[in-house]
């Protein structure tokens, strides 16, 4: 289809990963659930490695970055796309190495000291324009790809993958405003609600309702959904509009993926994995892949 980029368009960093899978077309509904499964469980796999980390952001946000690497929603090698929680580059791992973007053999020394694929994102990690280490930086760096476009004449998206646990940080809503106010319409945001931070849950720290009306008072359309809808997320992200403001779409997900395996007392943000437990998930997930 003209204009429409598969997924073998790859930019110079991508294109360093040897990757042994060519990648394919856009996924279907169905295509894009198996692809999130395989993203869990490849996210499970990783944790495996040290016997604790950051799983629980890769079973939140497993659909979330299906549909942004595999639904063809982000043209790489033209579109920007900015990972501003450092921790969730699980997720982008797992999605790059399924759809054939990384060599997905390199997902085994995930975490390890010098491995490339380190377990909190830097300028080092392959396929992003930009990962934050500090949360609540990224919007504003999406926001300086956005006006870089706009200045240029560039046929440019920018997304930005953010957090609910960051919208806590005033630089994101200092951020907000800028871009409104600039009225960046080729800005793109997506948050994974999670309802999960490292104190607990996101309501019992500091609330943040209601997140979708905040963000439509700072100039914002926004769109929430359930955020393991792989249809939902598919529509609400390819969405225009013809008011010239940029767009936030609230994915509202759980922290354990809705994952029956796990306990409901497993601390979500960073959870210990040990032998029996990642069984367990394993277990399920192949038997839904099944």
């Amino acid at each position: 289809m003209e204009g429409q980029e598969t997924l073998d368009s790859t930019d110079g960093r991508s294109s360093r990963q040897g990757s042994e899978r060519p990648a394919g077309l856009p996924l279907d509904a169905p295509g894009l659930r198996r692809l999130a499964a395989q993203i869990r469980l490849h996210a499970t796999r990783m944790v495996a490695i040290q016997g604790f980390g950051y799983l629980g952001q890769a079973l939140s946000s497993a659909e979330i970055f299906a549909v942004l690497f595999g639904g063809g929603v982000v043209r790489f090698g033209r579109d920007r796309l900015v990972v501003s929680p450092g921790h969730y580059v699980i997720a982008l791992y797992a999605a790059a190495a399924e759809t054939g973007r990384i060599d997905a053999r390199k997902l085994a020394y995930y975490g390890k000291d010098g491995a490339e694929l380190e377990a909190i994102g830097s300028e080092r990690t392959p396929l992003v324009d930009l990962v934050c280490g500090s949360l609540g930086q990224g919007l504003s760096g999406a926001i300086g790809f956005a006006l870089a476009a706009r200045l240029k004449g560039e046929d440019r998206r920018t997304f930005a993958f953010l957090s609910d646990g960051e919208m806590e940080e005033g630089q994101v809503w200092e951020a907000a405003m800028f871009a409104a106010h600039h009225r960046l319409e080729h800005l793109v945001v997506v948050i994974d609600a999670n309802d999960s931070q490292v104190d607990g849950p996101v309501t019992s720290v500091t609330t943040l309702e209601p997140l979708a009306d905040k963000w439509r008072a700072f100039g914002w359309r926004a769109v929430e959904l359930d955020g393991h809808d792989v249809e939902a997320l598919s529509g609400a992200l390819r969405s225009q509009s013809d008011n010239a403001v940029p767009l936030v779409v609230i994915a509202r997900t759980h922290v354990m993926g809705r994952m029956q395996a796990i306990p409901s007392t497993v601390d979500g943000h960073f959870i210990k994995l040990d032998a029996a437990l990642e069984a367990a998930i394993v277990r399920e997930l192949e038997a839904g892949l099944a």
